[in-house]
């Protein structure tokens, strides 16, 4: 017979045991999870800290958040250089926007230069060759001066949503680049690094991923970019956007600028059948679309300012009630260096859309990273590789801040004013730019990102000025005409300084006096 203190000696150190084991367990379980979140490279790990594989070989390079124009074109052109790159836009389907439709030659031979010119191509693309401006029953063509191009070169407008689509699909057509549908929630950071984001996916599971660089591209309504720049956003108005059918414009394959009251209607095709029209409102408030104001106000304020031969197709655009209306904000670039991470697109730099060069701006960005990330093979030394991508702030400025400042001013111009200097400024510019040959030559070439040089933008906006004040003052100068003529000059400066200034002078003019300007790649 078995004594019972000896039984209960044996049961009790088999309990201890199993529970010793058991806390042992436990603990390994958690070193294993606490590791998986630390060191989250090759895998996408899971809130039950279970990891899901990407079913690809080594670890990720780059994580791009958004797979808008910015982020697509991104991720085919790191993909084309054998870089790992995930993807996670919120939503995959087709955008359906009012605005990101029209890309200017310069963006396009950007895009060529990318690899990506065929993105333009079976979405019924139409070539626009240059401008037509009207103000008060007159009318001037501007052409882009392509003379020296080859013949394919030319502006495109198109509808955004099928642009994307095809730009998304050219990437995701690369087996190293990986494009996921969820919602970037937060950055990962750790000691001051950004390692990664943690996202939610349709059915609401958290996922966290890692890699050594993480490129916020998510366009002007960013909640990431706060920790990576001093947002300060600007909405100087809204565009009310309509879709005409069946309509021809005055000038085919152009876009069409109206010098409107209170600000400029624009016009352009964006398919074989379509027209876009934009009509800005300026201030933060539109009327209302569901009470009827709006469809009141684009009739009896906007619609007698629509040249004759597209009327009939406004009102009818108008009647039919598909209205919607889109923020223009503009936002300088002001980046916080953050080792790890970077900022593009839209949610980096924004202007106004008037004279649509958001794109080009992109595509441009894209070409200054992507030579500076070619001699780096190992992105892994986060500090030393965001010293060294201080130099894509200093490079892509004099193409970004040459687009952004005649975008913010060529607005200011163009809206019109009681003052009566400004409305000497506004005809002024109409005026010069229909002398053509250099007159209008010049400033298209900056408006089509051909020549994206802001010296030459300064000359011919003072030129502009100047030209002003001497209709003011031939034949006959009075004292009246001297002193709009003193206070256009000084209008003219209060428009552009500003904008220059928020742009950074010395980064603007004189990059090559900056240190990043020189930076050379990271020792391997």
């Amino acid at each position: 017979m078995v004594d019972p203190y000896v039984l209960g000696s044996i049961i009790c150190s088999v309990l201890s045991l199993l529970v010793l084991r058991y806390l042992l367990f436990a603990r390994s379980i958690r070193r294993a999870s606490l590791e998986t979140v630390s060191q989250c490279v090759e895998n996408i790990t899971t809130a039950a800290g279970q990891c899901r594989s990407f079913n690809r070989d080594g670890d990720l390079d780059v994580i791009i958040v958004g797979a808008g124009v910015a982020g697509a074109a991104l991720a085919h052109t790191l993909g084309k250089d054998g870089r790992r790159v995930l993807v996670i836009e919120r939503d995959l389907s087709e955008p359906d926007r009012i605005v990101g439709e029209l890309l200017q030659p310069g963006g396009y031979l950007k895009l060529i230069e990318l690899g990506l010119e065929d993105c333009v191509d079976k979405i019924d693309a139409q070539q626009v060759f240059g401008y037509a401006l009207f103000k008060d029953g007159k009318h001037t063509r501007l052409s882009y001066p392509l003379e020296k191009f080859h013949s394919d070169v030319a502006g495109r407008s198109f509808h955004n949503g099928r642009f994307i689509q095809r730009m998304r699909e050219k990437a995701a057509s690369l087996p190293n680049v990986q494009l996921e549908q969820g919602v970037v929630t937060s950055l990962l950071e750790e000691k001051g690094i950004i390692k990664g984001v943690r996202y939610k996916m349709k059915d609401s599971q958290e996922l966290s991923a890692c890699a050594p660089l993480t490129i916020v591209c998510d366009g002007c309504f960013s909640n990431l970019r706060r920790s990576l720049c001093d947002p300060k956003v600007d909405i100087p108005s809204s565009f009310v956007g309509l879709v005409l059918e069946n309509c021809e414009l005055p000038y085919a394959n152009h876009g069409h600028v109206i010098l409107g009251d209170p600000s400029p209607v624009l016009f352009y095709p964006i398919s074989s059948t379509e027209v876009r029209c934009l009509v800005d409102v300026p201030g933060q408030k539109v009327p209302s679309i569901s009470n009827g104001e709006m469809a009141k106000y684009l009739k009896t304020v906007i619609a007698p300012q629509v040249p004759p031969e597209i009327h009939d197709a406004f009102i009818a655009a108008v009647d039919k009630g598909n209205i919607r209306t889109m923020p223009n904000r503009s936002m300088p670039a002001a980046p916080h260096p953050t080792p790890g991470a970077l900022l593009m697109g839209d949610a980096f730099n924004m202007r106004h859309p008037l004279t649509g060069g958001g794109m080009t701006v992109a595509l441009s960005d894209i070409v200054v990273l992507r030579n500076l990330l070619r001699p780096l093979r190992d992105l892994n030394d986060a500090p030393s590789l965001c010293k060294y991508l201080e130099s894509f702030y200093t490079l892509r400025k004099p193409v970004a801040s040459t687009i952004n400042t005649l975008a913010g001013a060529l607005y200011k111009v163009f809206c019109a004013s009681p003052d009566a200097a400004r409305k000497e400024m506004r005809q002024a510019c109409f005026d010069y730019l229909s002398l053509g040959g250099l007159f209008s030559d010049g400033p298209v070439s900056l408006l089509s990102g051909l020549n994206p040089r802001p010296l030459s933008l300064v000359l011919h906006f003072f030129a502009v000025a100047i030209y002003g004040v001497g209709r003011l003052l031939l034949p006959f100068p009075s004292p009246k005409r001297i002193w709009i003529g003193v206070r256009l000059i000084f209008g003219a400066c209060g428009i552009i300084l500003p904008i220059i200034k928020a742009e950074g002078v010395r980064q603007m003019f004189f990059p090559a006096t900056l240190p990043a300007y020189y930076r050379t790649p990271p020792a391997r």
